[in-house]
């Protein structure tokens, strides 16, 4: 993901901005760049690639100032090239970005005929852009923020600089993390605390919605609509390991947080956002010519590969085999040469997903990886790469790289149907539409914290847990059950729900939750018929769903936690969040480990 640092000093800052951004290196990035004022005017250097080329350039032309911006930038609207690279300006404003701006169409339409000169291919430049419109209106610099803020659609995190205002920086956010450090006679702004870590040991951490004014001296925060507000100033140790969570109680409640600005961000490398369709996709094989897909993975990214079939043989109309990737070799199935192997692993090292990947080789398949870590050696042995955007993730149980492969797979399905011509460039444009809501929809979700607290104080308490589900929802069943067993060591399993007469109904007493997975839609009645033979059996049944869904089954459950309506198709992505969020609850109340669970690793690099 992208990082932001801001700093203002009595001291020249571009040194300051360059080593912060050093510490944001993590995150991966393609280009970067500063920006400080010099005088009354803005003044930059740019490059594509990494810092290093950054750190030349400043040598041959130094960057004076008092007050900047830096940035490194994951491209994911507009190719990796200089002109696309952050800090992005106008001779009145300057501003970097991590996030997606999703009606940045609208904007740049809108823009562009008041008289606005657009010169990148960025969904970022529309900030800039209107705020320099606003600016030119005669609005004062926290106002055209505020102005602009209420116009933006999607997840941010904003670092701003006016030109004229020597001792002034402004940022926002929504959906991005972002941190203000407080120093001697200086300030600081970041993406994360680990940027600000030798600067400062005061921080404070804002909000979604927080506008906030930095001076060399202090910092004023606002809401949206214009009014200041209080957040704490927390005063931290400097290691690494304990500032890294941001405010958060664990990194795994951070990175369940940051779902918004990853699936956003892994989309746009795979959407034109100017036609709403899969870019090209520069594949070493032509899409048209695969008839069979395998899938193999392990964990949370087998589950993900499972709602991945769903797609592909729904969408695309081709039919999908898919292993455990422990198994696969030794079930030793045929594959016909010239398939396509689709592995899927958030480190891109597991050992029986490598593993996989020979026996692939093996049977000449076209091989495709969907990892988080373009180096790893599964990306290298691979034919060709699809990456999220996922950023480090540090807690064990994996939350955000799951929807960020399950935005991959998404577009791939969508890739394959195209090729194999099962559905037009308008039905095309309508899935990519709903993808593009994902992010704000994603955003909406952390409202219902209280809830899924309520619903947790019930689970914590239990013995077994199951959960059910139908169609793509079952292996987000799993996915849940898979969460609950990791962090909070409750007994739980996950079963398609017509399977439930089959055997499990019989665990089913006031004792044993049930967690359903059900939102309105194709498959609602079959899933309601299953929840009430549930209920005549004494289950207390705790229900994800919409509105729709919610009013059909206020009967029969004890609690149900309304979603945003979506699409069916995008709808899995969409209960990730609640699914995970509800483990992280019961671990917390259960007092487990939840970063750390026992005799668990990231990453499992032996069989």
């Amino acid at each position: 993901m992208c990082g932001i640092v801001a700093a203002i000093s009595q001291t020249p800052v571009t040194q300051i901005i360059f080593e912060a951004l050093r510490r944001l290196e993590y995150r991966g990035y393609d280009s970067a760049g500063i920006a400080t004022l010099v005088t009354d005017r803005i003044e930059r250097r740019r490059v594509a690639g990494k810092l290093d080329n950054l750190e030349k350039l400043l040598k041959e032309k130094p960057l004076p100032g008092h007050t900047g911006i830096g940035h490194t930038r994951w491209a994911t609207h507009g190719a990796p090239t200089e002109i696309n690279a952050h800090p992005h300006m106008t001779d009145k404003v300057c501003i970097v970005h991590n996030g997606i701006i999703e009606n940045y169409e609208e904007l740049r339409t809108e823009l562009t005929e008041a008289g606005q000169i657009f010169r990148t291919d960025t969904d970022s430049e529309a900030v800039v852009q209107l705020l320099d419109y606003y600016l030119t209106q005669g609005k004062t610099p926290l106002q055209a923020a505020i102005a602009t803020l209420q116009r933006l659609r999607g997840a941010y995190a904003l670092a701003m600089i006016f030109a004229g205002y020597d001792n002034m920086v402004i940022g926002a956010r929504h959906g991005a993390p972002l941190v203000i450090g407080y120093g001697e006679k200086e300030m600081f702004l970041g993406s994360d605390s680990l940027a600000l870590a030798p600067l400062t040991q005061k921080i404070s951490y804002l909000e979604d919605g927080d506008c906030v004014v930095m001076t060399q001296h202090d910092a004023t925060i606002y809401t949206m609509d214009g009014n200041p507000v209080e957040r704490e100033i927390k005063t931290t140790a400097l290691a690494a390991g304990s500032i890294g969570k941001d405010g958060y109680r664990h990194y795994m409640e951070k990175e369940l947080h940051e779902h918004p600005v990853v699936v956003g961000q892994t989309l746009q490398r795979f959407i034109d956002p100017t036609t709403h369709r899969i870019v090209p996709l520069n594949l070493p094989f032509d899409l048209s010519s695969i008839h069979r897909v395998s899938i193999s993975a392990c964990g949370s990214a087998f589950y993900a590969g499972l709602i991945g079939r769903y797609w592909i043989e729904n969408y695309a109309r081709i039919p999908v085999d898919i292993d455990v990737a422990s198994e696969l070799r030794y079930r030793n199935p045929p594959m016909e040469k010239g398939g396509l192997g689709i592995l899927v692993s958030q480190s891109g090292e597991t050992a029986d997903t490598l593993a996989a990947l020979k026996t692939f080789r093996e049977n000449e398949q076209h091989i495709v990886s969907i990892v988080n870590v373009d180096q790893s050696s599964i990306a290298r042995q691979s034919d060709y790469v699809f990456g999220t955007v996922a950023g480090p993730e540090i807690s064990v149980a994996s939350t955000k790289a799951f929807s960020a492969q399950l935005s991959v797979l998404a577009c791939l399905a969508i890739a394959l149907a195209r090729a194999h011509n099962k559905i037009d460039p308008l039905q095309e444009e309508e899935m990519v539409n709903h993808l593009l809501e994902l992010p704000s929809k994603i955003s909406q979700i952390f409202v219902k914290k209280k809830e899924i607290q309520q619903m947790a104080e019930f689970v914590a308490d239990a013995k077994t847990v199951l959960y059910l589900g139908r169609g793509s929802f079952f292996p987000l069943a799993l996915e849940g059950a898979l969460k609950l067993k990791e962090i909070s060591y409750i007994h739980a399993e996950a079963y398609a729900a017509g399977e439930m007469k089959h055997g499990p109904i019989a665990l089913i007493d006031q004792t044993v939750p049930v967690i359903a997975i059900a939102p309105s839609g194709p498959q609602f009645d079959k899933i309601a018929s299953n929840l009430q033979e549930a209920k005549a059996r004494g289950g207390r049944l705790l229900v994800f769903t919409d509105q729709a869904g919610a009013e059909r089954l206020q009967t029969v459950a004890e609690q149900c936690i309304i979603l945003p309506e979506v699409d069916a198709f995008v709808a899995p992505i969409i209960y990730t969040v609640p699914i995970q969020y509800l483990a992280y609850e019961v671990a917390i109340k259960k007092g487990t480990d939840v970063d750390q669970p026992r005799n668990l690793a990231k990453s499992v690099t032996v069989e």
